[in-house]
């Protein structure tokens, strides 16, 4: 049994890491411990670089609290270019996946309040009535009448951070 630490306690993150390492290592291959640690960057990161650096800075402080663990997994939602997109880190003792999940634009009303220094979690739910939508279907069910959820598109990026760890191609030169 892998033992996964997931920098993160919200529900739709853990939901998509535990999801995806069963797909990939089989059911019940996993325990998943769910911890809260710092980002190190802003609630809202802007820009791919300053949310790939938020995820990085997730693994690296919950490798920090627990050392002992065959993974360790992150998900840092971020905006860039009008969208909203995550970075996903996985790293196990001597190894390192990422991937940047699908993106989603989003209407100009709501960047205009991230761009004015809010977190986009708490305007989703100002305008949709939805309370924490940030740990539930986020942004991205709302805008596809629910076809995706903020699981659905983690799910599909920690399935992709994952490949360099079960295909053995990864570990080969030239």
């Amino acid at each position: 049994m892998h033992n996964v630490v997931t920098a993160t306690t919200n529900p739709a993150k853990i939901q998509a890491i535990l999801a995806a390492f069963e797909l990939i290592y089989g059911e019940g291959s996993c325990h998943i411990d769910a911890i809260s640690v710092d980002t190190g960057v802003p609630e809202q990161p802007i820009g791919s670089e300053e949310t790939r650096a938020g995820a990085r800075n997730r693994v690296e402080n919950a490798r920090a609290v627990r050392p002992n663990a065959d993974f360790w997994v992150a998900i840092e939602a971020g905006i860039d270019e009008g969208s909203t997109f995550s970075w996903v880190v996985i790293e196990s003792a001597d190894q390192r996946g990422e991937a940047r999940s699908a993106t989603l634009p989003l209407p100009e009303v709501i960047l205009e309040k991230v761009r004015e220094g809010e977190e986009l979690g708490p305007v989703m739910s100002h305008y949709t009535g939805i309370d924490k939508i940030g740990r539930k279907e986020g942004a991205i069910g709302v805008f596809t009448k629910g076809a995706l959820t903020r699981s659905s598109v983690y799910h599909q990026a920690v399935v992709l951070a994952l490949s360099p760890f079960h295909n053995a191609i990864y570990g080969q030169r030239g």
